[in-house]
């Protein structure tokens, strides 16, 4: 068995507040020993040899993406939708199946105001891609729910999937990696702040693969205790600096919209201070698109060496 497998083994049998007490003494010493790579890696910042720029001759592209763990953070959906609106971006909201009641009403909130849903596995248990055989038994089910939300995209809970399996899925895109993210047990590094397309069995079959290359909320904030979000700024001057893709992995689960925060959540002030910053420093200058706009520029404008694997 190994570290991840044991590590969902033996969650639940945890107290919520030692889980986050543990895994803080663990990131702490994966902050000092991967200092050189995270949270930026220089190696990812490499375009691909086809590369021609975003549309418009923006600098850069900004995809903004959110995981709905649990009925806390459906709870919360429509707070955050409302400030990202009212900002003038719009986002990506991916729900679990099976893991609580999605209403239909607002699903169709979501898209009705020009925002995206997406299947984010049906349970979050850290298990759909453990083997074979649980992942081909779960993926009907996520197809079904990819169809019945008229979704195109899948991120596998907690980062764990093979990418190469994903071909049974009906998706456009998949977004379950990262450029780099030592904090993320058993998963490998993209190593690119750029989309790429994996390729499938047959010819032009396959799938676009949007790594997040800005830091998790969790990560920064629960997990590292950051006091503000100088580190998503800074990441995000650059990957500006040198033309990737921004793209954010944010939970309503773990913001607190009013009042203090509780163990485990962080204030929606430092979410608003990181949008704010976009705005004010980059102003006419990024390509700001849903992740399935996203997916279907890169795939539209692939070539052979246009990022895929």
């Amino acid at each position: 068995m190994n570290l991840r497998d044991l590590y969902y083994s033996i969650r639940p049998l945890i107290p919520r507040p030692l889980q986050v007490v543990l895994r803080r003494q663990i990131a702490a010493a994966k902050r000092r020993a991967t200092g050189d790579r995270w949270p930026i890696d220089s190696e990812a910042a490499l375009a691909p040899s086809s590369w021609k720029g975003w549309p418009e001759g923006k600098k850069f592209s900004l995809v903004l993406t959110h995981d709905v763990e649990a009925a806390a953070g459906l709870s919360r959906c429509r707070d955050l939708l409302a400030l990202e609106r009212a900002m003038g971006f719009r986002s990506a909201f991916n729900f679990v199946g099976d893991g609580y009641d999605v209403p239909v009403s607002l699903l169709r909130y979501i898209t009705d105001n020009g925002f995206e849903v997406g299947v984010h596995g049906i349970r979050h248990d850290g298990k759909d891609f453990k083997s074979r055989r649980i992942f081909e038994s779960r993926a009907p089910r996520i197809n079904r729910y990819l169809k019945e939300w008229q979704a195109v995209g899948f991120r596998a809970p907690s980062m764990y999937c093979r990418l190469e399996w994903l071909h049974e899925l009906d998706i456009e895109y998949d977004s379950s990696t990262f450029d780099t993210d030592p904090f993320e047990l058993g998963t490998t590094a993209a190593r690119t702040i750029f989309p790429f397309f994996v390729n499938g069995a047959s010819n032009g079959d396959g799938y676009v693969e949007l790594p997040y290359t800005l830091p998790q909320d969790f990560t920064l904030f629960v997990i590292l205790k950051e006091k503000n979000p100088d580190i998503w700024m800074r990441k995000l001057d650059w990957i500006a600096e040198h033309g990737g893709m921004a793209l954010t992995l944010v939970h309503p689960d773990y913001i607190r919209f009013t009042g203090k925060p509780a163990l485990g959540e962080y204030s929606v002030d430092h979410y608003q201070e990181f949008l704010d910053y976009i705005q004010d420093r980059y102003k006419g200058q990024y390509w700001h698109v849903l992740p399935r706009e996203m997916a279907r520029f890169w795939k539209e404008g692939r070539s052979p060496n246009h990022g895929a694997l």
